[in-house]
This record gives structure tokens, sequence and C-alpha cells, in this order.
């Protein structure tokens, strides 16, 4: 196996206010780096897939892998109460703070990554994200699929255990293993054994060392291969005090306040892949799976091929063309709401 490797968790300028990686500097540096592939895999959403495949035409060489990093509720969807897995509830109030245990976002979701293999896979999640803002919005808070949801949609879909807020991270967390196989023995069944992945970061954090063994151990016991992401949310490592910048305008909070949201470890920029298989040096075969998993996407140019053309509206009134009597009717609409 070659010594390369594909960044598989991205988040771009469409996480917003979170994520600080612009499409173009993305695409090259990892064209720079001499990568095959980037994926990107925004929080709930995919606003930003149509430019990450335009964009991608620009670069030789690097295939577009497109994602989310889904918000999963923890039961149903649409229930709109907090839900806590832990002893009496312990409560997880910030998504990626050191001292998550339980539910992340004060008990509203947890996480999960997916990337569309082919063209029904990149259909299936453009329903889901859908879906999840339709039916799924927790009250000012995100857009969140469930289990049931996936399962419906699951085809032609790659999947995660996801960064260490997912559901089976934060059972074993909690040290609940058995949950924690059971979620994963489902999860495999929906996705099917191929494509389905335990997804294992570092950036120093405990709450990704306190589950690494629970995940090697859940890999043994399943026959589930591993894989190797960083969390990106910057191209270059010199960008992170910048994202911390966008983090407190994130919050609305001053820099110089102790207690506001921020990063705890470091390392959350696009690494080059010695340094990802160092960090990996005892488990490459985490890494390798990036490369294999990079192979199986197939091509979403069909997708896209129309996006650009506008519907045409019969009885178009005389002396209108389509664009003119387009703009009245919004304007119409704009003045009644």
């Amino acid at each position: 196996m070659t010594d390369s490797f594909v960044h598989l968790h991205n988040h771009t300028e469409y996480s917003m206010l979170d994520g600080a990686q612009k499409l173009k500097p993305m695409f090259a540096e990892v064209e720079r780096q001499g990568m095959p592939a980037v994926a990107m895999s925004d929080h709930g959403n995919m606003f930003g897939a149509y430019e990450f495949h335009q964009v991608s035409k620009g670069v030789d060489g690097v295939k577009p892998i497109i994602g989310i990093e889904a918000y999963v509720a923890p039961s149903s969807r649409r229930n709109r109460k907090q839900e806590f897995w832990g002893p009496g509830g312990q409560r997880a109030m910030s998504d990626d703070g050191e001292g998550s245990k339980d539910v992340s976002g004060g008990g509203r979701f947890t996480h999960m990554t997916m990337w569309a293999r082919n063209v029904q896979g990149l259909k299936n999640l453009f329903y889901l994200s859908t879906e999840a803002s339709y039916t799924g919005q927790f009250p000012a808070g995100k857009p969140r699929m469930d289990m049931e949801l996936i399962s419906e949609h699951a085809g032609g879909i790659i999947a995660t255990t996801g960064c260490p807020s997912g559901a089976i991270q934060t059972r074993l967390r909690l040290n609940q293993y058995g949950e924690a196989r059971q979620v994963a023995a489902a999860y495999q069944d929906i996705f099917g054994k191929e494509s389905y992945f335990l997804e294992l970061m570092d950036h120093g954090l405990s709450i990704e060392k306190d589950v690494r063994d629970g995940l090697l151990r859940l890999a043994r016991d399943l026959n589930i291969s591993l894989l190797a992401t960083n969390d990106a949310h910057y191209v270059h490592e010199e960008q992170a005090d910048a994202h911390d910048n966008l983090l407190c305008i994130g919050v609305g909070k001053n820099k110089d306040d102790p207690k506001r949201f921020r990063f705890q470890g470091s390392g959350y920029y696009l690494k080059t892949a010695a340094e990802m298989r160092e960090l990996f040096a005892e488990l490459p075969e985490a890494c390798d799976n990036t490369l294999l998993i990079a192979e199986r996407i197939e091509s979403y140019d069909s997708v896209f091929e129309n996006v650009d053309e506008m519907p045409q509206y019969p009885d178009v009134p005389e002396g209108e063309t389509q664009e003119s009597w387009l703009r009245k009717e919004c304007l119409k609409g704009l003045a009644m709401r």
C-alpha cells in the first residue's frame, strides 16, 4: 500500500462559523501534497456540494468526495426533549469540549460521518440532510437525522462512527460497551460490512484516548475496519489563531473570555500523509483504508449536469421574458410575506 493518505473529515467554510477551509486553497493544498482525493464533511448540511464539485474540476488528479458530518438524534429525530445516556445525565453542554461525557449538544444529538459512494448515495445524502432540516430540527438547534431515516436511505453511502461525539464513542465513554456494540452492529447491517468503519482521531484529547481501546475491541468483535481521520477545520497549521477568531464570532464571545468555547488539543489542519501515518503508526491499515474508500468513489458528474438550467415557465405574459416575469412574481411573493 502506498504511503499516501486521503483527508475524509473536512469542514469547509460551509460549516458555518466553525469551518475555515475555503475550497480553492483546500484543493490547492491537497494537490500540492500529491493526495489523490479529498472530501467535504460539513456540519449538518450539503450546501457546499455544488461549489466543491465545481472547484474540483480545476484541479488535476484530485477526486472530490462529497459527504456530511450529520447530527443524529439520540433516539427519534421527532423527539424534542433532551436525552442523556449516563447515570443521572452527565450533561455535555459543548460539542467538542474536553469535558463532554454524555450526549453532545446538551442531550440533543450525536455525530456520524457519511460520504456518497456514487450518484445514488449523493441523492440519498441530499434527501437525508433536507429531511433532517424539515423533521428533525430541535428548537434553536441542529437539523437531526435518526437511525430509522438513515436505514431507509442508506444506499450508496459509506459511513463511520464519526468524531468523539458519535453515538458509539459516547456509549464507550460512559462504559456502556454492550450498548455501543449493539449500535455498531445495527449500523453495520444498515450500510453493509464494506461500507461502515470505526473512525479514529488523535488531536491529543482525552475523549479520543478514552474510547480508543473500545473502538479497537469493536473492530475485533464485529470485524469492522478502522479509519484514520483528522478533524480539519482550516488548511494550514498557522491558521489556528484565525480559526479561533472565527469561533469567537460564532459564539458571540470575546477572545479573552476564559469560559468561551474553544478547540482543545491541536492539529486541526490538512496534515501531510507522513504526519498522519506517524500519528497512526501502530494502525497503518486505518490510513490505508482512506485510500481504499477514495478508490471506491464514483463520479457525481451526472448529478450536476443541469444545475445551471432555469426551469421554463408556461404562459409567460406577452412582453415578458422568463427572467423578467420570474422576477416580478418573486417580488410579489416578497410583498405578501
